[in-house]
C-alpha cells in the first residue's frame, strides 16, 4: 500500500475510491473495503482509501483534544496495509476545509485531483459541509462526472448494526469481549513501560506500569483485565489493572496502567510494549491490607488463563 500525504501528485490506474474516517476499522468498515477491492478488480483498476485526520469532531466540537480515538493514526495505516489497499491518502482536517460542500468536495478532491472512476460509500455515509452529503446527494453532484457509484448495506451481526460509535460505548462500559467482536481484533494500545512502586514485585506479582503513546487513544473502562503483551515481536499472557490502587494509594486522582505478565522475569524499562484486552475480569475494589489483595490477585490470574481458554475456544485461536 501506499501512503499519499500530499495528494497533488497523486496516480493511480481507474482509481476506485471509498471515503471515511474509518475509525476502529470494524468489520463493517472492512466489508466495505473488500467490496471495494472486488470492485476495482473488475475495473481493472486501483483501490483507494481517502481519509481525514485529525477526526472532525476533535476539529470542530468543543470536545477538541478530549474526544477518544479507537485508532490513532498509524494503526489505521498498519491495519489498511494488512487489508490489502493499494492507496491511503491521508488529507488533513480543517475548520477551512470543513466548509467544503459534498459537491465541491467530489469536483476538487475526487475528479480533479484523483481523477476517479468509481466511488463506493457505506449506508449511513455522508461528508460535506455539516455532512450534508447523503447518497442521493451524491448520486445527483456526479452524474455530470461520469464516474460509477454505489452504496455498500450495512454489516450486521446479531446485535445490529456495527458501527465505531457502538463500540466506544462498549468499551466505555467495560463490555470488552462485545466491543472486540464488532471489530473483529482485540482492542489494545501500545505504550512505553515506566517505573512504578515496586510493591507488586513484594507480593509475586511484579507489574510493568504504561504510560500510553497517544493521549487521544480511548481507554476501557477502569477494572481489572486479561491481556496478551507484545514485547519485541513476542506475545505472553498477563493481567492489567487499571485505576486508582485503592489498597494501597490514598490519592484518588492518581491513575495507573499495571500489567502482569504471566511466567516472565526480565527488566523491561523504557521498552515499547503492544496491550490487547481479552476480557474484564472484575471491577476494581479495596482489600483489607496486602494479604486480602494478594488472594485476590491470585484468584484474577487464575481467572485470566480461564478467560484465555475460553477466547481461544471461541474463535478457535491459539494464545
Amino acid at each position: 500500500m501506499i501512503t499519499h500525504n500530499d495528494i497533488s501528485a497523486f496516480s493511480a490506474h481507474n482509481p476506485v475510491v471509498t471515503v471515511g474516517i474509518f475509525d476502529g476499522l470494524h468489520i463493517g468498515h472492512r466489508y466495505i473495503l473488500d467490496k471495494l477491492k472486488v470492485r476495482a478488480q473488475r475495473l481493472d483498476g486501483e483501490s483507494v482509501v481517502v481519509t481525514l485526520w485529525p477526526h472532525p469532531r476533535a476539529v470542530l466540537n468543543q470536545e477538541g483534544n478530549h474526544y477518544k480515538l479507537l485508532n490513532t493514526l498509524e494503526e489505521k495505516k498498519e491495519m489498511l496495509k494488512q487489508a490489502g489497499l493499494d492507496h491511503l491518502i491521508v488529507i488533513p482536517f480543517t475548520a477551512q476545509f470543513s466548509q467544503l460542500s459534498s459537491c465541491d468536495f467530489i469536483r476538487e478532491i475526487l475528479v480533479e485531483k484523483l481523477r476517479i472512476s468509481h466511488l463506493v460509500v457505506g449506508y449511513n455515509h455522508r461528508f460535506g459541509r455539516d455532512r450534508e452529503g447523503d447518497f442521493d446527494k451524491l448520486k445527483e453532484c456526479a452524474r455530470g462526472y461520469e464516474f460509477g457509484i454505489e452504496q455498500i448495506k450495512a454489516f450486521q451481526i446479531d446485535s445490529g448494526k456495527i458501527s465505531s460509535s457502538g463500540i466506544r460505548d462498549s468499551l466505555l462500559k467495560g463490555e470488552i469481549q462485545i466491543a472486540n467482536r464488532m471489530l473483529g481484533w482485540s482492542y489494545g494500545f501500545s505504550g512505553e513501560v515506566v517505573g512504578g512502586s515496586k510493591l507488586g514485585s513484594s507480593i509475586g506479582f511484579p507489574t510493568a506500569n504504561i504510560t500510553p503513546e497517544a493521549g487521544y487513544k480511548l481507554m476501557p473502562a477502569g477494572g481489572v483485565y486479561a491481556v496478551t503483551a507484545e514485547l519485541k515481536g513476542s506475545l505472553f499472557k498477563g493481567m492489567m489493572n487499571m485505576g486508582t490502587r485503592p489498597t494501597v494509594n490514598d490519592d484518588p486522582g492518581l491513575k495507573t496502567i499495571e500489567v502482569h505478565l504471566f511466567d516472565f522475569d526480565r527488566n523491561i524499562y523504557s521498552e515499547k510494549i503492544r496491550i490487547s484486552f481479552l476480557a474484564r475480569l472484575r471491577d476494581e475494589r479495596k482489600f483489607q491490607g496486602i494479604d486480602a489483595l494478594k488472594k485476590q490477585l491470585e484468584l484474577d490470574r487464575e481467572n485470566a488463563l480461564r478467560a484465555f481458554d475460553e477466547t481461544a475456544t471461541a474463535f478457535g485461536e491459539s494464545i
